[in-house]
């Protein structure tokens, strides 16, 4: 009896240590795949579609400040939910009445990287979307101009897409405007301001620069909107006769289009909105909301037709078009623009104004100072003279952004520097070289 005793209780203490093994074992290896379910869990649970930054972004999280000022926008289709019980009639009612064509210019380096964007947010309001390239794009899609890319064949390339327009879309729409695949338009805008007009007008609107066209001439990158006669006279009359636009081409697009307007008695509009402030831009929002320092050499204060303030007076409560606007931030300024709201906050909309007679324009704004604590009409930037540069050639196509702008300064300075610096060096050579 004693050694049977003896022999169970070796038996158990023996036993003990590999219970508690095995307990250990079990309990390393259900916490191991109760990890790897959670994850895999989590991974299935995050729609990719919905959320493609969250996977983008996610390598480097705590980063969050460079995550958002990269310029590329999604890889995926960004979905958007509806506001039913949103008013939309007085909306759905200028989208019939106010017929307008976008056109985007791009080409096939962009058609991925900027076009597509322009077609998921903006471009989508427009009554008719195309987009002019030099190559094929099922995607977007694309018409494909037989013009070669470049700079030097901007003109050449509105010409031809103008041309494609007229012949294929005259009669589908009343107003025609030509963007770039960096513009962000907001098209219910537009088709407020050009509600009084008559398509049978000739004339056309954007951003007014003053100087090389008399009545001035629009901004290529705020972009320009033709009514259907401004169209008919620029492709049937203009196009083809030399005496009123320029043969060939150059890179100077928006003031050829200008001068051509011109010779066709197609007056320059005003896209001020009543109170005298701005709807169409050449920069990206805050360059003209945020007052920066006020140098009487930029090119801006020369170049603009009417004296227009920088800072919260800038720009209008309808405004239409900015410029140097990524990819990424198109859809911030859609979810912005279309879908944040400040509750209990509800603004009765402006009544539409009179129809105008074909031929008739509004008359020119009363500048007057906004209901803010900003006076636009005693602002530093409305005392400067638009004779402060004097403008002794023409620019690019393109106007140059701020960053660009900084950049050029910076090279002369850093130039005037090492002027300097040189000099120096060479009057202590000279100095030693006597002593």
């Amino acid at each position: 009896m004693t050694s049977s005793s003896t022999l169970l209780t070796r038996s158990l203490k023996s036993e003990a240590p590999r219970s508690r093994s095995r307990s250990l074992f079990t309990l390393l290896f259900g916490l191991i795949a109760g990890f790897c379910l959670s994850q895999f869990a989590s991974r299935m649970a995050t729609p990719v579609i919905i959320y493609p930054l969250a996977r983008q972004h996610s390598a480097n999280h705590t980063d969050l400040h460079n995550d958002l000022v990269v310029d590329e926008g999604p890889e995926h289709e960004v979905f958007y939910h509806e506001h039913k019980e949103d008013n939309t009639t007085i909306a759905d009612k200028l989208k019939k009445e106010v017929r307008i064509l976008c056109w985007v210019m791009t080409n096939p380096k962009n058609h991925k990287s900027k076009a597509r964007h322009v077609k998921r947010t903006w471009g989508k309001r427009c009554n008719i979307l195309l987009f002019m390239s030099s190559a094929e794009d099922n995607e977007l899609p694309t018409v494909k101009l037989d013009v070669e890319e470049g700079r030097t064949n901007l003109w050449r390339k509105v010409k031809e897409a103008f041309k494609y327009v007229y012949k294929h879309h005259y009669n589908d729409a009343d107003w025609f405007y030509k963007a770039d695949d960096d513009t962000y338009a907001i098209i219910e805008n537009m088709r407020y301001m050009l509600y009084p007009y008559s398509p049978k007008t000739p004339v056309h609107f954007g951003f007014k620069f003053k100087p090389f066209v008399k009545q001035g001439y629009m901004s290529g990158g705020a972009g320009y909107v033709l009514s259907r006669e401004a169209l008919r006279r620029f492709v049937v009359e203009g196009i083809p006769n030399p005496k009123m636009c320029l043969p060939g081409t150059v890179e100077n697009e928006d003031i050829e289009v200008g001068r051509c307007m011109a010779n066709l008695n197609v007056s320059a509009g005003d896209s001020r909105d009543s109170t005298g402030r701005g709807r169409m831009f050449p920069f990206v929002p805050e360059h003209h909301l945020i007052p920066g320092k006020y140098d009487l050499k930029w090119w801006y204060w020369a170049y603009q037709y009417y004296k227009n303030d920088d800072g919260l007076d800038c720009c209008s409560d309808l405004a239409i078009s900015f410029h140097y606007v990524a990819p990424h931030f198109m859809y911030v300024m859609d979810y912005l623009i279309y879908h944040l709201k400040p509750y209990g906050l509800l603004r009765t909309p402006e009544a539409l104004p009179a129809k105008l007679k074909v031929g008739k324009l509004l008359p020119a704004p009363i500048d007057q100072p906004a209901a803010s604590n900003e006076d636009s009409v005693s602002d530093l930037d409305r005392m400067i003279s638009s004779t402060t540069v004097k403008i002794d050639h023409e620019p690019d196509a393109r106007e140059v952004s701020s960053k660009e702008v900084d950049t050029e300064e910076e090279k002369e300075e850093t130039e005037s520097h090492e002027k300097n610096t040189s000099q120096k060096k060479e009057a202590n050579d000279d100095k030693s070289h006597k002593e």
